[in-house]
């Protein structure tokens, strides 16, 4: 058989390589699945292309074995050329071990990547925390980069995934090219074909529903392929506001969201030794509900075995930022996160690092609403007044293990920074707040080693700008 000579070897390779791009719009991600299971993850890509047999195939045991699993929406709305969302099954993973995988299209190999599948309980893990990122920001892509370099087993991201309006286009502009990268270098890295992301709705994900205005808006739930095990919601309960605009529109939207609209707003997911409770804390959630408030008690309530439980969601009860203080209806969980055991919450939507002291409050009732907008009727948050407990012992260093929930705010991903002028005026924090660090964008990392949580708070320039431990007996 003869040898290609090399320069024709480069010319296929370089050939096969412009074929494969054309194929995609946006290529293979990963994500944890409407079904939620440990053994398994989804693979998602989008392309115009409906023509073509697709086919997944899984590396097991030196053997390729096909995914049976695959199915698509088609999305169709006004302003964007239509395309196609393809999903695939990858099931029967072993915990813990990296694999391979393959996209075929008419039996062509046309992309190929290593992935990590989900841990098993008694392994170590890592993960990365980060919100407020999709702005295409130098510092959004430098931490990108380290993400990268940090290798975790996953990626949460407590809400405001993209800017400003959640738009296909946000993300095409915005998120693709950055965490869904070729090559890991200063605008991007090759994150999301390796490992998959957590997501909460924040309020530039999820706010703008009305579909003639921005008939592409609330492309989350076009994207994401998250557990479908929450609440089972309707348009126009105290969860969900009341879709905007043409029948056509609204029409088109519900066609290319399926079953994902509006059940994934609020889910949960169980990865190693910890619960994920993911719940949607945008102004428009009237918390006061008590059939909200039991989903979260009984989700809780339902994986107490479970050796951590962590919260995620976009606005914090517990803020000491200047912007967005006024905000503090998710204060009425607070209660609610207790009983249920819960060690931390994560959240973003304020620019920047806080870390509380381990705390427990007591509202006063159920708060004020306040509204605005141009009707006056548009609810601005919740202000929730009442009592804390600090536990001021924990120092996370000598005594490791908290009397209380820290609470977390991490939404320094990349948007613009809020209230720099607070770092080192102590006076202007809450008395709940022990870390509040604004003049730098940073990322959240914790590696779960044995019995402890290890958290650092990594700045974009790389310097480590907090550091505590948190265990359990």
């Amino acid at each position: 058989m003869k040898k290609w000579p090399v320069v024709f070897l480069q010319l296929f390779l370089i050939t096969a390589s412009i074929n494969a791009q054309s194929f995609f719009l946006v290529k293979p991600y990963l994500q944890f699945g409407y079904q939620g299971k440990p053994t398994e993850l989804s693979l998602l890509w989008h392309t115009t292309d409906t023509i073509s047999k697709w086919s997944v195939e899984i590396k097991m045991d030196n053997k390729w074995i096909a995914s049976n699993n695959i199915n698509f929406n088609v999305v169709k709305v006004k302003d964007v050329s239509p395309f196609v969302v393809y999903h695939a099954g990858l099931k029967n993973l072993a915990l813990g071990k990296d694999f391979n995988y393959r996209v075929l299209n008419n039996n062509n190999v046309i992309f190929e990547s290593i992935a990590h599948a989900p841990k098993s309980n008694n392994q170590d893990y890592k993960f990365v925390v980060i919100g407020d990122i999709g702005a295409l920001t130098k510092d959004q892509k430098k931490l990108a980069s380290i993400m990268h370099n940090l290798n975790p087993d996953y990626i949460a991201v407590p809400g405001d995934i993209v800017y400003n309006s959640g738009l296909i286009n946000d993300y095409t502009e915005k998120f693709w090219p950055i965490y869904n990268a070729d090559k890991a270098d200063s605008l991007g890295a090759p994150l999301m074909r390796k490992i998959p992301f957590l997501a909460s709705v924040g309020n530039h994900d999820a706010e703008d529903r009305d579909m003639d205005k921005t008939p592409s808006a609330l492309s989350y739930y076009y994207f994401w392929e998250q557990p479908l095990n929450g609440l089972t919601l309707k348009e126009g309960s105290s969860m969900v506001p009341t879709l905007k605009g043409s029948e056509e529109n609204k029409n088109a939207f519900y066609t290319a969201a399926g079953k994902a609209y509006p059940s994934m707003s609020n889910f949960s997911y169980n990865y190693a030794n910890a619960h994920w409770t993911v719940i949607d804390a945008d102004n428009y959630v009237d918390w006061t509900d008590t059939v909200l408030l039991n989903w979260v008690k009984n989700d809780l309530l339902n994986s107490a075995e479970i050796k951590w439980h962590f919260v995620l969601f976009h606005h914090p009860g517990f803020n000491s930022s200047r912007e967005h203080y006024e905000q503090q209806q998710m204060r009425l969980l607070s209660p609610v996160f207790e009983a249920g055991k819960v060690d931390v919450v994560f959240n973003g939507h304020v620019h920047n690092y806080q870390r509380s002291f381990p705390l427990k409050f007591t509202p006063d009732r159920k708060g004020t609403q306040m509204v605005g907008g141009r009707d006056n009727k548009t609810p601005r948050g919740r202000v929730v007044n009442g009592s804390w407990i600090l536990d001021k012992k924990y120092d996370g260093v000598n005594n490791t293990q908290a009397n209380g929930i820290i609470y977390l705010v991490t939404g320094a991903g990349g948007q613009d920074l809020y209230n720099p002028e607070q770092e080192n005026d102590p006076d202007s924090w809450q008395k709940f707040t022990y870390k509040f660090f604004s003049t730098d964008h940073s990322l959240t990392y914790i590696e779960s080693i044995g019995e402890t949580l290890h958290f650092k708070q990594i700045a974009s320039s790389g310097k480590v700008v907090d550091e505590f431990k948190l265990s359990k007996k």
